[in-house]
């Protein structure tokens, strides 16, 4: 295999290198949007039958009519009871932590009354329908399932429809996770025909009012498209991860955490910031040795000698201001008092602090969310969580006495504005 790229920041050129390395091309997103587009388009204007006609050609299941496309809840069950015990208490254990840690996050409406006699306030309103959708093309993802469905059903959202591809059989975790977190719906389809039919509804997917949920290109694309139509979590990229170490962690660990996003795909990027040269090269030794067990290693492989690198750095206060310019999705603190340097970070979708805190923990069972800012967002966005599927609705009461304080007010600037049909609604209320 190519090795994994290694840098200095001692090095002239490393500033190009580095922006390089952060400017991932996407070379897929253009073919990926027209598919998108087209497929939209059918299932749009042919519902169900193109819904089928696409989930056959595309994910390799043959259907003979919508209807079968629906997991019956039955079987979400039979899935949760033939799991393993182990794998049925990690399941509950985690769904368990994800949900106390998500409990804090509803917004509560806000009300106030001000100095005229007005009351202000903000009502909280749950969404009535959303759509989650599971990837399930190179792995199976029932921690996707929860990390969507628990924060949305604390929300209160009324319906909650899931879409999960699966070429063969469905994953008897993905429909054990569908059990266990109180799904409604479960729907096996994917790509742009499951994401067109959640935003416009067929007769038999209904519509929906927000699509969660990470995908592939396509799935991407499509979510792009139907935006507007209805509301989106984020535009998922390739997983990413950023390691800042001292040093003095072992280089096995570090080694594995980098496997741990690369083995996700191709794209998916792993750095690692350190200011010890030799620790370089430890992890380096690591990777070469490790590597040939990993059952991904293909993928890993890939993904490390095309995105990754290895950085040597000047010191920890480097490291942390390059990490800030490469916002990246995940960030893994790996050494003894890092939880000091937790308020130097400005952009990062989340942090794992110390070197016991594998970034693994996170995507699975720690209880935060780990649908995360990808490709440079985190400069501007947040994890998924419970307001991600509450909207706000402001409310204003004005007494005689406020209409006519606040109405002489709103003519003047309505006037400034030359909208004098707002301003003479204003003066019409008012009573001196």
């Amino acid at each position: 295999m190519k090795d994994i790229t290694r840098l200095t920041t001692r090095d002239p050129g490393f500033r190009e290198a580095f922006r390089a390395l952060r400017e991932r091309s996407d070379t897929d997103s253009a073919k990926a949007e027209s598919v998108a587009r087209d497929i939209i388009a059918d299932v749009r204007a042919r519902g169900d039958l193109a819904l089928t006609e696409w989930t056959e050609r595309l994910d390799r299941r043959i259907v003979k009519r919508a209807a079968d496309l629906e997991v019956p809840r039955a079987r979400w069950k039979a899935a949760f009871d033939g799991l393993p015990g182990p794998e049925q208490e990690a399941l509950v254990e985690a769904a368990a932590r994800i949900r106390a840690f998500h409990e804090h996050q509803r917004i509560a409406p806000h009300w106030q009354d001000d100095a005229l006699g007005s009351r202000l306030g903000q009502k909280v309103t749950p969404l009535d329908r959303v759509g989650l959708y599971v990837p399930g093309g190179k792995a199976a993802y029932p921690s996707s399932v929860l990390m969507n469905a628990i924060p949305a059903r604390l929300a209160g959202v009324g319906e909650l429809v899931m879409m999960a591809p699966a070429p063969g059989e469905p994953s008897p975790l993905v429909l054990a996770a569908a059990f266990v977190t109180g799904v409604d719906r479960v729907f096996l389809a994917g790509g742009a025909q499951a994401i067109a039919a959640l935003a416009f509804g067929t007769a038999t997917v209904p519509r929906v009012d927000k699509i969660v949920g990470p995908g592939n290109a396509y799935v991407a694309a499509a979510k792009r498209l139907v935006f507007g139509q209805v509301a989106i979590d984020m535009i998922a990229g390739p997983s990413e991860i950023a390691i800042v170490c001292d040093g003095g962690t072992d280089p096995t660990w570090i080694a594995y955490d980098l496997f741990a996003q690369a083995e996700h795909d191709e794209g998916a990027q792993a750095l690692l910031f350190t200011p010890d040269a030799a620790f370089v090269e430890a992890v380096g030794d690591a990777i070469r040795r490790l590597l040939p067990q990993m059952e991904r290693r293909e993928i890993i492989a890939a993904s490390l000698a095309h995105h990754g690198a290895l950085i040597t750095v000047r010191s920890l206060e480097e490291a942390i201001d390059l990490v800030n310019e490469v916002a990246p999705e995940h960030l893994e603190l790996s050494w003894d008092d890092a939880e000091a340097w937790v308020d130097r970070v400005r952009h990062a979708g989340a942090i794992f602090v110390g070197r016991y805190t594998a970034e693994s923990l996170g995507d699975y069972c720690a209880g935060p969310n780990h649908v995360l800012p990808t490709s440079g967002s985190a400069r501007f966005s947040s994890p998924l969580g419970v307001y991600d599927f509450q909207k706000r609705t402001s409310v204003i009461q004005c007494p005689q006495k406020a209409a006519s304080v606040l109405g002489k007010t709103a003519s003047v600037l309505a006037r400034g504005e030359g909208l004098t049909a707002h301003a003479r609604s204003a003066e019409c209320r008012i009573r001196d």
